[in-house]
């Protein structure tokens, strides 16, 4: 008897167990959660994160306390969960941050920041183990400090927002046998797929629009060890965060079971999306009015169609069907005519043999921009040249200038670039109307281009030559915070491979001379010409005078001759005057000649740059006496006179330099 008494107990305690293991909500209207910060339950049976307030975050947990650990061996448990979310920024294309799904000891997160931090770390405790923080973040924003690959991308967060196994977003459609992306601020419902094999410690996650059922093939499978992440009770739930641009995160649905498979959530029964802003209901009052409009619309429809045929020539555009794949990064040219008032003369910036750059306001952001307008007669190699434009406008760095996206109309491709207030650095430093820039000034651009190009070279996930590094291409924020700007030579490649011969573009005085021997572009010659790009800056001279009747040695003969002398630092801009830090000046003249060595093998890396610039490391050795007769044989091929192309910066207006068409000649 007391037997039996003993197994209905167990029976009933295993039962309860089970229970307290599954959750599945199908709508939020009346779910017991425990909610924070902006979350809250909608009256339509949602379940909102957030809003649009700035810098916000809202966390929303299951109330109860979940057993993650087998008590036999102390390893985690299985789990599998399953949730739709939708995310509907405040404009189209600019987000706040994403949201998370997070399995915590504390459902409040205290201390927790917003923004990049997704509601989930603040800036002192990431990558702390006491936080025993698990979380697969949905990201929509690239975030450099994070090592984030793009803005649009699903990761695996361990006490840490430096993503394992970051994976753009994408879904595996069976038909066409690949991956297609998914877009997460599109503000479609999508549906995710969480699956954790204690015993194996797999980690799958998967997603897909909700209308597609579960693809065959995960976004992300990696081997997780949860073992000392997962405490033995833990809470589960969601996480968002807004920065300076907002937007709404909705969770539809959620099923969650430890030691089985979630539930299937029922799509039918979830509750629906509110209608985006812009969305209205027609009117009763125009339902009644409609025929009367009819009949004005009627009278007055041929002058329509002339007015609608006249403004479609006007606004025009060249779209080809391989240009659908690359939608988001097109701007209409109708929004760049309205944002350069119809690029008028007031709104130019800067002209040269490419084109005119304009100022810009864009109409639907109102953020400020500059249209670059370059004849594109030649259509060869204009797939491949807008493929890797757009792969360079994910570059996201705070040193470069940001590519936001282009267009094509009739003979002209229009590439958008953000606004830089204070033009090139060129101006600053050999046109007599701009005030002279104080050393602190340069030493800082100095660094901030540095910084840059390192990351053009080895961190990004392919390696961006840039081929056109010099001061007319260097712009100035508001603060005087450098940026390399003007990819319209770029040449990028996946890490590893061997670049590819090409066309010898370029500045002669920037050309390494290697190049007219092998045609390639290497970020060996990047470092050749940032060495003639901190001689400019540092001496107010371009590397090579362009007026012929002027007889001076080139820049770099110069400075080796007044080290020679025992009196370097009288290479300095005299502009300086005694405005200048002696041991900043030495290094910036030094490791400028090491940069032009024209050995392409003892010239140091960027990395070695920037550790050199920043104080992290001694200058690499180096020696006058050897560098005088190397840079005494030093000469350009007789094939560079035939093959150079040099493209002015996006702001200069006395670029007198020549140019050839863009596509043709530039790839």
């Amino acid at each position: 008897m007391v037997s039996k008494i003993l197994l209905v107990i167990f029976l009933l305690l295993k039962l309860v167990a089970s229970s307290d293991h599954e959750i599945i909500f199908n709508g939020f209207t009346g779910a017991n959660l425990s909610l924070n910060g902006l979350a809250q339950i909608t009256s339509g049976g949602l379940l909102m994160l957030t809003n649009n307030t700035k810098e916000g975050q809202g966390h929303a947990f299951h109330p109860a306390l979940l057993h993650f650990k087998n008590s036999s061996n102390g390893k985690p448990l299985s789990f599998d969960t399953t949730f739709v979310f939708a995310i509907r920024p405040e404009y189209p294309d600019v987000s706040g941050h994403g949201l998370a799904f997070a399995l915590s000891p504390s459902k409040e997160l205290p201390g927790a920041m917003p923004s990049q931090h997704l509601g989930l770390f603040n800036t002192t405790d990431i990558g702390n183990p006491i936080d025993h923080i698990f979380a697969i973040e949905l990201d929509t924003v690239m975030t450099v400090e994070f090592y984030d690959i793009n803005d649009n991308h699903v990761g695996i967060d361990i006490n840490s927002l430096i993503s394992v196994n970051p994976s753009p977003v994408a879904y595996f459609d069976s038909k066409s046998g690949r991956f297609k992306s998914l877009k997460l601020i599109s503000g479609d419902p999508m549906q995710v797929w969480i699956e954790y094999n204690g015993m194996d410690m797999q980690l799958d996650v998967t997603i897909s629009p909700s209308n597609v059922p579960k693809p065959d093939i995960p976004l992300v499978s990696s081997k997780v060890d949860l073992s000392s992440i997962l405490l033995d009770d833990m809470y589960a739930g969601f996480s968002a965060s807004t920065g300076s641009a907002t937007g709404y995160h909705y969770i539809l649905g959620w099923s969650f079971s430890l030691n089985g498979n979630a539930q299937p959530l029922d799509l039918s029964k979830l509750p629906p999306l509110p209608y985006q802003e812009h969305t209205k209901n027609i009117s009763h009052l125009l339902t009644i009015a409609l025929p009367l409009v009819a009949a004005v619309l009627l009278l007055l429809s041929i002058a329509v169609i002339f007015f609608v045929q006249r403004k479609r020539k006007k606004y025009r555009e060249l779209v080809e069907d391989w240009e659908l794949e690359f939608g988001p990064h097109r701007f209409p040219y109708k929004d760049l005519f309205k944002a350069t008032k119809g690029f008028r003369e007031e709104n130019l910036l800067g002209f040269g043999g490419f084109g005119q750059v304009y100022k810009g306001v864009l109409p639907t952001s109102a953020t400020e921009v500059a249209v670059k307008k370059i004849s594109h007669e030649s259509r060869q190699g204009m797939r491949e040249f807008v493929a890797e434009i757009v792969s360079m406008g994910r570059l996201r760095h705070r040193n470069l200038v940001q590519l936001l996206g282009y267009c094509r109309r009739e003979g002209e491709l229009l590439l958008v670039y953000e606004y830089m207030p204070n033009g090139s650095l060129d101006k600053f430093l050999f046109h007599g109307e701009q005030p002279a820039l104080t050393w602190s000034q340069r030493f800082q651009i100095i660094k901030d281009v540095s910084s840059g190009l390192h990351y053009l070279h080895e961190g990004w996930e392919q390696v961006v030559i840039h081929r056109d590094i010099k001061a007319s291409n260097v712009l100035l924020d508001g603060e005087f915070n450098g940026k390399l700007g003007d990819f319209g030579l770029a040449r990028l490649y996946c890490r590893g491979a061997n670049p590819q011969t090409t066309h010898i573009v370029g500045t002669l005085g920037y050309l390494a001379p290697e190049i007219s021997m092998t045609g390639k572009a290497t970020t060996s010659s990047d470092v050749y010409a940032f060495g003639a790009f901190l001689l400019e800056v540092a001496c107010g001279r371009r590397p090579i005078e362009s007026d012929p009747s002027i007889e001076v040695p080139g820049l770099v003969e110069w400075v080796l001759g007044c080290w020679k002398m025992g009196t370097i630092l009288e290479a300095r801009d005299p502009k300086l005057g005694s405005d200048y830090v002696v041991k900043e000046m030495e290094l910036v003249l030094k490791l400028g000649l090491l940069c032009s060595h024209p050995d392409p093998t003892a010239r140091p890396s960027m990395r070695q740059v920037v550790q050199s610039l920043e104080g992290d490391a001694p200058l690499p050795p180096i020696s006058v006496d050897a560098l005088i007769p190397s840079t005494s044989t030093q000469r350009y091929d007789e094939c560079f006179d035939d093959f150079v192309i040099s493209y002015p910066s996006i702001y200069d207006h006395t670029s007198t330099t020549y140019s050839s068409p863009f596509v043709s000649g530039g790839r």
